[in-house]
């Protein structure tokens, strides 16, 4: 018996994982869909590793953060093929989370505008602040007011798609969260990186935060400090996208939200 999205039951259902860069894995998302028991499968397009024609057999859809721009196809010759698996996500209601350059991917492929950042990186941690469309999310609705996220980013969503539902908003971020009918997720923060991540990539790109004004060791710090409130808030974020793609995504939204 095969199961709509494509996985047959009985077998831990596949997730495509797109690794956009060395040091940008999963992480705490990664280990949380695999201790729900789903296959996690990461592709590493940057290092030759072809990305699927279709979503055809894949249960879900994740696809993370890195230092391209979302439009620059000459430096990431892959995101053409991401855009397209984004683009059938969406429409074939395969369950979708894009983090950081992941959800600036799903902005950009589905009619929405991301720009680089005027007043310099966001980095280190951020309070967010919930929308109104957040109240009945079937993935962010548990997050509470307030609830610190890690931030790596160069690039914001200025202007998202049609039909987006802006979930949760920093006061420097208008868009860190949205969601595109019911059940794909844009994030703009990092649920998935820890201080030891965030540590790896202060060291790589320390020269230019400090060139820009920016303090990579106060944000690693500030990381650290944190770092048990977002092991809470974001592992239970991603069981509940694990839960979404085992359900076969179910129609939550509530009507005239989409």
């Amino acid at each position: 018996m095969t199961h709509p999205t494509g996985h047959r039951t009985g077998l831990r259902p596949r997730v495509l994982v797109v690794q956009h860069e060395a040091g940008a894995g999963p992480g705490l998302v990664g280990e949380r869909l695999r201790a729900a028991g789903l296959d996690p499968r990461v592709r590493h397009p940057w290092r030759g590793e072809a990305l699927p024609a279709s979503l055809d057999g894949w249960a879900g859809l994740l696809v993370l953060g890195g230092s391209a721009n979302c439009e620059d196809d000459t430096a990431a010759p892959w995101l053409p093929r991401v855009r397209a698996l984004v683009r059938e996500a969406v429409e074939a209601r395969v369950p979708l989370l894009g983090i950081c350059l992941g959800g600036q991917i799903m902005a950009h492929a589905l009619g929405g505008r991301v720009t680089p950042r005027r007043q310099g990186p966001e980095l280190g941690v951020v309070p967010l602040r919930r929308l109104p469309g957040a109240e009945d999310d079937p993935l962010l609705g548990a997050v509470p007011e307030g609830a610190p996220a890690a931030q790596w980013h160069w690039d914001d969503v200025e202007r998202l798609p049609p039909g987006a539902v802006p979930l949760l908003a920093g006061d420097d971020c208008p868009y860190q969260a949205f969601r595109i009918g019911p059940c794909a997720w844009g994030l703009q923060f990092h649920p998935e990186a820890l201080s030891g991540t965030v540590a790896d990539w202060a060291a790589a790109d320390g020269p230019q935060v400090r060139a820009e004004g920016r303090d990579p060791v106060g944000a690693v710090t500030s990381l650290r400090e944190a770092e048990p409130l977002l092991r809470t808030v974001w592992g239970a974020m991603a069981e509940r996208w694990a839960a979404v793609v085992r359900e076969g995504a179910p129609v939550r939204a509530a009507a005239g939200r989409e």
